[in-house]
């Protein structure tokens, strides 16, 4: 990549100013030779789409859908998509496309406001761990589901308490009678009685799988043929990103598409099975209900759902985004990313319902009853459905590997955001040492990950899960639009990102207006009330957590959000001048915010940067013009 010195970039600047607007001339390689970039615009959409679409697309959107109406739930759906979704999404993307930097980094924009960015890293840290911890589960049902009949398909005779049908019972006078209907016998429904029992796959993943203790409290021994799935996946992920972005990038190709495949090919057998009919009208057909769309309920899972799916908050869209090119139109991939995540949500929930009208045809039961979510529908309700289709292994043996590979992308660009953050921080000491970092970042993912593969391992997991990936990230992207629209500044952030789109029109930012200075703030800050005041305890199935576990939970909450206040006490106490000065400053772009390279810089981070250092080296006064024009540029 051809060098520019600082006087060669002054001269271009002021001889010939559209230069600023032109891509850089580059020989071979990267853009950014230091940094490296993506080796083509498919690998970070690709990466993008990987990291969009994950299990919650698959495991909680249909569930979400049958729970609030069915049909009706997509329009409160795309409009939350709509106002909150892509705005967010476009602003993360601009943001880490303008720096090429991580999470952390970026607050350079907001020093005050940096310990937010090192809360995205440790969520993500944290979901990562457990994340691994699912993909060690789909491994372990795809190389159980290479058995016929599939192991799940029938009770274990060493289990009592396990039925391939519910067994009911009436009180009939006092006497229990089994099987009533069969006898022609009328029984009030306060008189029926279901026996507590699990059906076959239930069964399987409680007793085979996980070896389920009987709550927190009980650990037991680790799981072992978790423990080496929970390696392997490790492996895996090490494996594909040993050499950052450049191997990432290419393995995507296969992880991002494949299950799409696998999805259009289960939906394609869902809809000729028997009872098909039965499931989709239940998700999106005749049994929609208009009249949910009067409740507030459905339009808060419509936004949280939509918010979560984009993993917006968790550092890793940003991540992505700093190693494309400076002048690549991310507005246009925004659009694109957040679309085909909306899409495949709604394609997945016909593929998921259409097998699970199946199922509820076979066992003569209302839709409704087989419905589950998260772990329920991905390790109980669909393996039994899959176990009752011709060539089940081969059914079982896609819908896991496609898990897997759903799984897989998250992961990547979760450790990704921990690998970029440490060699943004100390890029010297990691220079050319890629390879060691994320072997070691892996290895130790693993050995975290050990306690979650215990056999109370499922109740850790369900711990981190629903307070760390939580209301946790709404506080982290509150922050996130206040800081970058209220203290930054929009307008100074929409003049960022046209020197990487090129100009714009006032009427088109009137919208992104309107969403990063009220409406996305306002239904985030709504979201999140509601999600404080409705907080109830979590549980796994009907078995609580001790109260000593709950504690746990809410010290990790601590631990993440305690880096915010921490880091902005650290940062006004080591910066210099009276109080006043100090939050003026912080709240100011440091000397180090602009374009990494100094080609894609132009005029105005030229002048802005020379005025911070002469303003530093000369220790003027707080009320110099230059400070108090910076602070006062960053309001609307």
């Amino acid at each position: 990549m051809r060098k520019y010195s600082w006087n060669t970039v002054r001269d271009l600047i002021f001889r010939n100013p559209a230069v600023v607007t032109q891509e850089p001339p580059v020989n071979e390689g990267d853009e950014n030779a230091e940094r490296g970039n993506w080796s083509s615009k498919r690998e970070y959409i690709l990466s993008t789409i990987g990291y969009a679409v994950g299990l919650g697309n698959i495991w909680r959107f249909p569930y979400l859908a049958y729970k609030n109406g069915g049909g009706a739930f997509l329009i409160p759906y795309f409009v939350m998509l709509v106002v909150t979704g892509i705005p967010l999404f476009f602003l993360e993307s601009s943001l880490g496309q303008f720096c090429s930097q991580g999470p952390i980094n970026i607050w350079r924009a907001v020093p005050i406001l940096q310990g937010v960015g090192i809360a995205m890293v440790m969520v993500t840290l944290i979901v990562s761990i457990y994340y691994n911890v699912i993909l060690a589960y789909s491994l372990y049902y795809m190389f159980a589901s290479f058995q016929s009949p599939l192991p799940w398909s029938s009770c274990v005779s060493t289990y009592s308490n396990c039925s391939n049908t519910p067994s009911v019972w009436c009180n009939v006078s006092g006497v229990l009678v089994a099987n009533w209907t069969q006898e022609n016998i009328t029984c009030p429904l306060s008189d029926v009685i279901t026996a507590s029992v699990q059906s076959p796959s239930e069964h399987y993943w409680d007793r085979v799988a996980l070896q389920r203790s009987s709550g927190l409290s009980e650990t037991g021994p680790v799981v072992w043929h978790l423990a080496l799935c929970l390696l392997l996946s490790s492996i895996i992920v090490a494996a594909a990103l040993v050499r950052g972005i450049k191997s990432s990038g290419k393995v995507v190709y296969f992880t991002a598409t494949f299950p799409y495949v696998v999805i259009f090919t289960l939906l394609i057998r869902g809809v000729t099975l028997e009872g098909a009919r039965d499931g989709i009208e239940f998700y999106i057909g005749s049994q929609s209900n208009l009249t949910k769309l009067t409740e507030a309920q459905i339009w808060k899972d419509a936004a949280t759902q939509t918010f979560y799916s984009l993993s917006i908050g968790w550092g890793g869209v940003m991540t992505l985004a700093s190693y494309n090119n400076f002048h690549n139109n991310v507005f246009k991939d925004a659009f694109v990313v957040t679309l085909t995540n909306a899409g495949t949500s709604v394609i997945a929930g016909f593929a998921i319902f259409s097998i699970l009208g199946h199922m509820a045809r076979l066992y003569n039961m209302p839709v409704g009853e087989v419905v589950k979510e998260g772990f329920g529908l991905a390790f109980i309700a669909y393996p039994d459905a899959l176990s009752k289709l011709p060539v089940s292994p081969l059914w079982s043996v896609l819908f896991f590997f496609m898990l897997l590979t759903v799984g897989l992308d998250s992961q990547f660009a979760g450790i990704e955001v921990i690998l970029t953050c440490l060699s943004d921080a100390c890029p010297k000491m990691f220079k050319n040492k890629h390879a060691l970092l994320t072997v070691t970042t892996c290895a130790g993912l693993y050995l975290l990950g050990l306690p979650c593969v215990t056999q109370a391992g499922i109740y850790w997991v369900t711990l981190i899960d629903q307070f760390v990936a939580s209301w946790v990230l709404l506080v982290l992207v509150l922050l996130e639009i206040i800081g970058i629209s209220y203290i930054y500044g929009g307008n100074r952030f929409i003049k960022d990102i046209e020197m990487m789109l090129g100009k714009k029109s006032f009427t088109f930012w009137l919208w992104w207006r309107a969403c990063w200075f009220f409406i996305s703030p306002c239904i985030i800050a709504v979201i999140l009330v509601w999600s404080l005041m409705t907080f109830t305890p979590p549980l796994y199935g009907t078995v609580p957590f001790p109260g000593w576990g709950l504690a746990l939970g809410w010290c990790m909450v601590g631990f993440i959000l305690l880096w915010i206040p921490v880091i902005a006490v650290y940062k006004l106490i080591r910066t210099e001048g009276s109080p006043w000065k100090r939050l003026k400053l912080l709240c100011s772009p440091s000397k180090k915010w602009h374009p990494y390279l100094d080609v894609h810089r132009g005029e105005r981070y030229s002048e802005e940067r020379c005025c911070r250092m002469k303003n530093l080296d000369n220790k003027l006064d707080e009320d110099i013009n230059v400070n108090v024009n910076v602070i006062s540029s960053s309001w609307l």
